[in-house]
């Protein structure tokens, strides 16, 4: 992780090492929580879009809550926050890559 401050919790995730991290985790879901439009315009392979408006309310969610998942957005704001609502309904495995603005990787369209 970089840091943007002095303080732990201002690091920012690294898009990258999460997403190693994703391909080497079995049962791993990948949460583009963009909104449907944005997704359309290009998004990470195997990524699921539930956009961050929907998600509370979705059955697309998987039913076990330990199953690990891994959120990303453009910026990283959306992902945070989608992050923090996850482990408030119970998942216990969240982990926010942050914002594909800078992404350079393959993209699906």
């Amino acid at each position: 992780m970089r840091m943007m401050g002095f303080f732990g919790f201002l690091q920012r995730p690294d898009l990258g090492q999460g997403l190693e991290r994703f391909a080497a985790t079995p049962n791993a879901l990948l949460l583009d929580v963009r909104t449907q439009e944005e997704y359309a315009d290009g998004h990470i392979p195997e990524s699921r879009n539930l956009p961050l408006q929907t998600l509370g309310q979705t059955e697309l969610l998987p039913p076990a809550r330990e199953t690990p998942l891994f959120v990303y957005c453009l910026s990283g704001v959306r992902s945070r926050q989608a992050a923090g609502l996850l482990r408030r309904m119970g998942y216990t495995d969240v982990t926010d890559l942050g914002g594909i603005c800078n992404y350079r990787g393959k993209v699906v369209k």
